[in-house]
């Protein structure tokens, strides 16, 4: 009877021994995988499993694997609160994280707060996902507003001054257009022309005569890189096309190669360092892992993913061996100084800010991003 008694307790420790073993960390994510912007979407995603991948080649947190659970919303805010939900609910996951677009995160919030569950790194630069400051949703990049504001700063400095804005009509569009009209503002310039373009169905053919009669010189583009693509070539089809400045939710490779033979002197605002700068510490170890894995290149929107993953699995470690979603959540509300490998993040109970960091690129005749 001892021996049986023994031998069922040593059977059950090692049912819980495998059971912490083979126990998972969910995380659940929304994004456009199909639609407009696929290709940034899928390249982010690449950089986040990198480093993924590689937590759990070591072991995991706390002895737990990370499980990222993706699903397609298509660019769509409706189905991005549907795809949340599910994850929420159904899937039963830990934390949501880096979703893509400004619409799509403000439409998931209240499911944040009505859950108690944190959205780590938002793909969007939204000044609504900063102020008033979001309690579940902790930002990795710098905004979209600062990205534009320092687009016109550079435009000034090139000496182009009669600088148009092109912007989808949507929360994402208006907060690009926000910046550049501060930025403006200090340079002391007036915008020679504002065109809204339909988020669904644009007619870029509609622009050519409003930015030929204003005389653009530069054009600050906020759209999706399926939108710039298709408004440059409107564009070109009709004439010369100005000096085009986007933003970093267009800095992908994919985005390159969608604009083909209009990509060359195209500028594209950045957020992190140049997937070249290996004098980051973090770049350097992207690198090694992307070479390790498959020997592939890395891209801004992959730093992107990859800055992103390191934030959540900082998270993960300060929350315990049996995170809840609230012990995450303060977990990385209590995160000060962090160094992500040359760039530090910290949030508080009143700043949920991430990273300020911005840059500028502009594609070379290789198709790649120089600085």
């Amino acid at each position: 009877m001892k021996w049986n008694h023994l031998a069922r307790a040593l059977i059950a420790g090692c049912a819980v021994l495998a059971g912490t073993a083979n126990a998972q960390i969910l995380i659940g994510q929304t994004a456009g995988f199909s639609g407009p912007v696929a290709s940034g979407v899928k390249e982010t995603t690449d950089g986040a499993r990198l480093y993924i991948d590689a937590v759990n080649a070591k072991g995991g947190v706390h002895g737990q694997t990370i499980e990222l659970i993706s699903l397609d919303d298509k660019f769509d805010p409706k189905r991005a609160a549907e795809n949340a939900r599910e994850l929420i609910t159904v899937r039963q996951v830990l934390a949501l994280f880096l979703t893509r677009g400004t619409p799509h995160a403000e439409a998931i919030n209240p499911l944040l707060e009505q859950y108690g569950i944190a959205l780590v790194a938002p793909s969007t630069g939204a000044m609504v996902l900063h102020q008033p400051l979001k309690k579940y949703i902790f930002n990795v990049r710098a905004t979209y507003q600062r990205e534009a504001e320092k687009a016109v700063e550079h435009l000034n400095t090139m000496g182009l001054r009669r600088i148009a804005v092109v912007h989808t009509d949507d929360s994402f569009g208006q907060d690009g257009l926000q910046g550049a009209i501060r930025g403006l503002n200090k340079a002391k310039l007036e915008p020679v022309a504002v065109l809204k373009t339909d988020r669904s169905k644009p007619d870029f053919i509609l622009l050519a005569g409003p930015l030929g009669k204003a005389q653009a010189q530069a054009i600050i583009w906020v759209g999706s890189g399926t939108h710039v693509v298709d408004g440059m070539k409107a564009l070109r089809a009709a004439g010369p096309v100005p000096q085009v400045v986007t933003l970093s939710n267009n800095a992908s490779s994919g985005f390159v190669k969608l604009l083909g033979d209009n990509a060359r002197g195209v500028i594209v605002t950045q957020v992190f360092p140049s997937e070249r700068s290996v004098g980051f510490p973090m770049v350097k170890e992207a690198q090694g892992l992307a070479n390790a894995k498959n020997g592939g290149a890395l891209s801004p929107a992959m730093l992107e993913g990859f800055a992103a993953a390191k934030v959540l699995v900082e998270g993960l470690q300060r929350a315990g061996r049996n995170p809840s979603r609230e012990r995450l959540r303060a977990a990385l509300e209590g995160i000060k100084n962090l160094n992500l490998g040359g760039l530090e993040l910290g949030y508080g109970p009143d700043d949920h800010t991430g990273l300020e960091f911005v840059d500028l690129s502009i594609v070379g005749a290789d198709g790649r991003f120089m600085r």
